[in-house]
């Protein structure tokens, strides 16, 4: 009896000690930390796709309301300049942000460690948390190999160059790769900063029309007038290739991208349209051969069927680039670059610094 009973009291205590750690772990989102999921083993959220695709994740408590945003960040080590990038974009976006962030990660195994050391820098010297998906850059190529392998002939530069790699092409097939219980999300190139919270860009789906299926700021350089040369020349009148400014349509841009992925699943106009007979007919139409992966193929969906883009505020992608501003087309390029809202969002593209404010 007396064993019996120094065990029941030692299971109360441990009872006890259990109850009381879950009481502090739950009382305040912030005390929430980084738990490692080991290769093949199931997150707290359920998905469409390979378990082993999810590596890690940062839990919050349950029943609460997460914004989905999502990046690239691939074949980085510790010394390269798009680490500082990333931190940069990361930081800006958990500083002003008032909401609880998804950060979705697609990497590989290098960049993955330098991402989970700059992000546990950045919450640790803000005080927050949010949760942290990594997903296999690889295999999710794999997955969407189907709409890589049309897109590439249309939209790639030369073999072995940046934008011939596959993971240009992800963004189309987002849709598929989200956990399923995602109903939108936006993704950005790690090279931006924000100005302004992340809550206010996603009030932008509150403008999308009935049959938008994606969100996307224009272009502001003359890129796509250089690409349309063809089609310009054939149809002087066309407003393809003219300057948003003047109420041309100039193209869009990918290094912010809203996705009503809901609509996408359910879409049977897109999966026809990243069919290769849509592409080939596309780009065969419009005189078409880019060079800038996605965007190229958003830009072009955009002049086929513009009812499936929202064009969202240029503030939210202001974009630094002036290269074509020294490739011919200095006497046109600031009716490209105009862009009169506030900006939300910097866009170092082209390797173009972002301003320190």
């Amino acid at each position: 009896m007396l064993l019996l009973s120094k065990v029941l009291i030692n299971l109360t205590l441990l009872v006890v000690i259990l109850v009381l750690f879950y009481c502090y772990q739950t009382s305040n989102g912030t005390r929430w930390i980084l738990h490692r999921v080991q290769e093949n083993a199931s997150t707290t959220e359920s998905t469409n796709i390979h378990e082993d695709t999810i590596t890690t994740t940062v839990f919050f408590p349950d029943k609460k309301d997460y914004y989905n945003v999502w990046c690239i960040f691939t074949k980085v080590d510790s010394n390269s300049p798009m680490r500082r990038k990333f931190e940069i974009f990361a930081e800006s976006l958990i500083k002003l942000s008032s909401v609880n962030i998804a950060f979705h990660v697609i990497t590989d195994d290098d960049s993955k460690n330098v991402t989970e050391k700059v992000l546990a820098n950045i919450l640790s010297s803000t005080g927050k948390f949010m949760k942290v998906q990594y997903y296999d850059v690889h295999k999710l190529a794999l997955q969407l190999e189907d709409i890589v392998s049309v897109m590439s002939p249309y939209f790639s530069s030369k073999p072995g160059t940046y934008y011939s790699d596959a993971l240009f092409f992800l963004s189309l097939g987002l849709h598929r790769i989200a956990p399923a219980e995602q109903s939108v999300a936006a993704m950005f190139d790690v090279d931006t900063k924000f100005r302004k919270d992340i809550k206010e860009l996603f009030e932008e789906f509150n403008s999308f029309g009935s049959q938008a299926l994606f969100g996307l700021a224009p272009e502001l350089t003359p890129v796509y007038r250089h690409v349309l040369y063809l089609y310009r020349s054939k149809h002087p009148n066309t407003l393809f290739g003219e300057p948003a400014s003047s109420g041309g349509y100039c193209g869009y841009n990918s290094g912010v991208v809203l996705f009503n992925l809901d609509k996408l699943r359910n879409s049977s106009v897109y999966d026809a349209i990243v069919k290769r007979e849509s592409v080939d007919a596309m780009t065969k139409k419009y005189h078409f051969k880019g060079h800038l992966g996605d965007q190229d193929f958003y830009t072009i969906l955009g002049m086929e069927k513009p009812e499936l883009i929202h064009t969202i505020d240029c503030g939210w992608n202001r974009q630094l680039c002036t290269w074509w501003r020294d490739r011919g087309y200095a006497d046109i390029f600031e009716e490209y670059s105009k862009c009169d809202s506030e900006t939300k969002l910097w866009h170092g593209n082209c390797n173009a610094p972002i301003p320190n404010d």
